[in-house]
This record gives structure tokens, sequence and C-alpha cells, in this order.
């Protein structure tokens, strides 16, 4: 199984690679060509900002929900969670709704400002897209993880004249660390690859699943796609790597 769906795939997609006129250099394109560089910036950076921007709102999110008991608390997890059930393609639909052209985010702008406020085709559209549907993956991880904390910690902190923000930082976080570390890396990885979306989107984005569909079916260029296939993939294995690391077996749990 491992051979059939793995290693056998990988290797051709690597001797695609290297069979363009370029031969082995084609990978190398990467990085000298401009318009495959700008891609691999533009995606790594994106994904750099979703994964920060969605532990933080995660973690506020995730810590409160496990914490405190309330009315229709099961009703709001389920709803912050219900994002896991959309294809890329629905969420991309969705930012179109918002911060399309005719969508609520413009229509609202333009009653207030009288400009209409269109950003679903642009990086932050993207990046709204994303974050959407990153935040329900770490929620359920920072809530898992936030559980098994045992909350004497933070009282005996308290009681040792520690302020809200000292417990924060000296009790909640580094008792999250492991699972921010994996989810964060879960987060990162699916972001570099996320293609639903940016398909949908993908009026002014230029982010690597993109370039490679692009040159796939537009330009029948299969060695620069599988070569640009493979670096993506290397780049996402090194990420959970570093984060399997960090964080020890944790990754695999969140994953």
């Amino acid at each position: 199984m491992f051979a059939a769906f793995w290693l056998l795939p990988i290797a051709r997609l690597t001797v695609v690679g290297a069979s363009g006129p370029d031969g082995i250099a084609t990978y190398a394109q990467v990085l000298t060509h401009p318009s495959y560089f700008r891609s691999l910036a533009s995606t790594i950076t994106l994904s750099a900002a979703v994964t920060l921007a969605t532990l933080v709102i995660s973690s506020i999110a995730g810590l409160f929900l496990s914490r405190n008991r309330f009315p229709g608390r099961a009703f709001l997890t389920a709803m912050l969670t219900f994002p896991l059930a959309f294809p890329g393609v629905v969420v991309g639909f969705m930012v179109i709704l918002l911060a399309g052209r005719q969508g609520l985010i413009g229509q609202v702008a333009q009653w207030l400002t009288g400009e209409n406020l269109v950003f679903a085709y642009s990086m932050a559209g993207l990046f709204l897209g994303y974050l959407y549907f990153s935040i329900p993956r770490v929620i359920l991880t920072v809530m898992a993880a936030a559980e098994k904390l045992d909350p004497k910690l933070e009282e005996a902190a308290r009681s040792l004249g520690a302020s809200p923000w000292r417990v924060v930082l000296d009790v909640l976080i580094p008792g999250l660390k492991p699972a921010l570390i994996s989810a964060g890396a879960i987060c990162f990885a699916t972001s570099m690859g996320a293609f639903g979306t940016a398909f949908t989107l993908a009026t002014r984005i230029n982010v690597l699943p993109i370039t490679i569909y692009t040159e796939f079916t537009n330009y029948a260029n299969f060695s620069v796609a599988a070569a640009l296939s493979i670096v993506l993939g290397v780049l996402t294995w090194l990420a959970l790597s570093v984060a399997r690391t960090f964080a020890g077996s944790t990754v695999a749990a969140a994953a």
C-alpha cells in the first residue's frame, strides 16, 4: 500500500520533473524563475499569516469554550466547527458572497463611504477563506489540550500574585505549546496545498497550487508542474517534520 500509493507516485513525479528540456535543473527554476519564485514566496507568506492568525483566534476561542459552561455552548462549538464540512469551492463561494463585486461587505462599504469594497479575488480574500476553514481544526485541538491542563496551576499562579497576562504567558501557553505547534503545522501544511478555494477566487491570486494547475492545463508543461509539486511537497513535509521534532507525538494526534 505504501509503495503503490506513495513511493511509486512520488518517484514518477520526480522523474517527470527532471524530464524537461532543462533536465534536473528544472527544480532550480523554482528559485531562479521570477514568476515561480514569487508564487512560492506568496504561498509561504500567506500560509504563515493564516497560521499565525488562526492560532491566536482559535486559542482564545478554544480556551474560553473549554473553561466555561453556559447555555448554548454545545451549539456554539458545533457552529464553530461546522466549516469542516465545507469543501474549498464552497468556502471560496462564501468569500465571493461576502467580499465580491456584489458582496455584503461591498454593499455596506458603499452605504457608509460611497465606494464598493471588493477584495474577494485578491490575496486578502484568499486569506479570509483559508482562515475560515483553518479555525475549526485548531479550535478542536486547543479545546482537547486545554481540557488536560490542571486548573490548579492557574490557581497557584494567581495566588502568588500573577496577573492574568502572566498566567497566560507562564502557565497556559507553555501548557498548550505542543498542541499549538502541532495544530499550527497542520494549518500551515493545509494552507500551502489548498486548491479549491484558490481556484474559485483565482482572478489576481498567484499561489503555488494555482501555478502548478496553470502549467499543467494551460501550457502542458508537465516537467515544471511536476517539479513545482515536488518542491511544494518537500516544503510541507519539512514544516511537519520540524513541528514533530518540537511537539513530539502530538503532531500525529492533531493530524
